[in-house]
């Protein structure tokens, strides 16, 4: 039987896996009951090994193995976000200010259908090789030494014996049966830069006795807004978003110091680079006004990069198995992807299934975020398939560890 028929039969336990997901959101670092879920389903699965605390203390490791070949690694995030759900739907979130408002319910849910799909056909024993099924916290935020939870469970060696990685997310802006994929950078850089300008201050009424971090952040914001486009090329992705300012506490006293964030986006090495020098140049202005600056960049996460080898597997499987789907080749944006690390080790690939429902924008990130549950077969049976493939070399290509592909 195609493992999209499969996948069709076990549709049942996918919504309820997803729907009980998305009832118990948990955020960043904090997916606890979340994690204890998956290991509970995976110890269900013939044949799977479960590792738990994998680089950090709620991430799960799957894996799948019969003697030698290729080895390729699964992905999917867990954590949810700090946003109270609108939805009124009756497995609507019951944590308070908490929802799975990035599809990562689904995501989780889909990768534990691929993983029972697989487990059969490693039964049944058409498959040789090894599928590591990654449950990784914490892909929306970072912690307070700025790794998210992708670093940790790299660190821990997860991919050390690994030949590629595959993933997929949601993609409200798309409606099911539309596929974007997108060889080279398809999602951003995300850095963070913290700035103080640090001036004397003074009393409201005399300005002309000290020196005011107010006036001074003025240039300083016209030389930011002014980056891309022009100091960078219109032809190149890249943004500076000014996200807060902070300074002064009263009407009267001019403060000593004004504080300032934003985030700073790009596909390529060399655009972040230079957004990183023009804004040190914009920071450097205040000097020229009697101030000085404190200034501090952050690198979140690093552009996600689709290496075209795996992109094919996964592009002929939709062609395939899914030949009335429509595979749209484009970046998907300036958001950030921390699976952009796994894929800085491993040729991997994500690719954004559509998932839009009720002919309503439903973007991620919002409180009306929802998704047209057929997306959950269709994405156990893509990423199924393309493990398959992938395992018994139905490709050629060369992996990381020097085999054939």
């Amino acid at each position: 039987m195609e493992l999209s028929n499969r996948a069709e039969q076990m549709k049942a336990n996918l919504i309820k896996w997803r729907r009980h997901l998305h009832r118990y959101p948990e955020l960043s670092f904090q997916e606890l009951e979340t994690s204890k879920f998956v290991e509970r389903e995976l110890k269900k699965i013939p044949g799977m090994k479960v590792e738990k605390a994998v680089g950090y203390s709620t991430a799960v490791v799957g894996t799948l193995s019969s003697g030698t070949g290729f080895a390729i690694a699964i992905r999917a995030d867990m954590d949810a976000l700090p946003i109270q759900e609108q939805n009124d739907v009756a497995y609507r979130s019951e944590n308070d200010g908490v929802m799975h408002a990035c599809g990562h319910d689904a995501h989780t849910a889909i990768v534990l259908g691929t993983a029972h799909l697989l487990s059969e056909l490693f039964q049944e024993g058409h498959l040789q090789g090894t599928v590591k099924f990654l449950f990784q916290p914490a892909e929306e935020h970072v912690d307070e030494s700025g790794k998210s939870g992708a670093p940790y469970m790299i660190q821990a060696g997860v991919l050390e014996d690994v030949d590629a990685a595959i993933a997929l997310h949601m993609s409200p802006e798309n409606r099911f049966g539309e596929v974007q994929i997108h060889d080279g950078y398809g999602m951003a850089n995300a850095d963070v830069f913290k700035a103080k300008i640090i001036a004397s201050g003074g009393h409201g009424a005399y300005p002309h006795l000290g020196t005011d971090p107010f006036w001074m952040l003025t240039p300083v914001l016209q030389a930011l807004y002014g980056i891309p486009g022009r100091r960078t090329s219109p032809l190149e992705s890249a943004v500076v978003t000014i996200g807060s300012i902070h300074g002064g506490s009263t009407s009267n006293v001019i403060p000593t110091t004004v504080e300032i964030q934003g985030t700073i986006r790009s596909y390529t090495p060399e655009v972040r680079d230079t957004l990183y020098e023009e804004i040190q140049n914009a920071f450097q202005m205040v000097k020229n006004f009697g101030g000085d600056y404190d200034l501090q960049f952050i690198q979140e996460d690093p552009a996600l990069k689709n290496d075209p080898r795996v992109n094919h597997i996964i592009k002929n499987v939709i062609k395939d198995v899914f030949s009335h789907f429509h595979i749209i080749d484009k970046p998907f944006g300036l958001a950030g992807e921390d699976f952009a690390h796994m894929a800085q080790k491993v040729p991997a690939a994500m690719f954004f299934l559509g998932c839009a429902v009720d002919g309503k924008l439903r973007n991620l990130h919002t409180p009306d975020f929802d998704i047209d549950e057929r997306v959950l077969p269709a994405g156990a049976s893509i990423l199924a398939e393309a493990a398959r493939r992938f395992l018994t070399g139905e490709i050629g290509v060369t992996g990381t560890r020097g085999v054939s592909l």
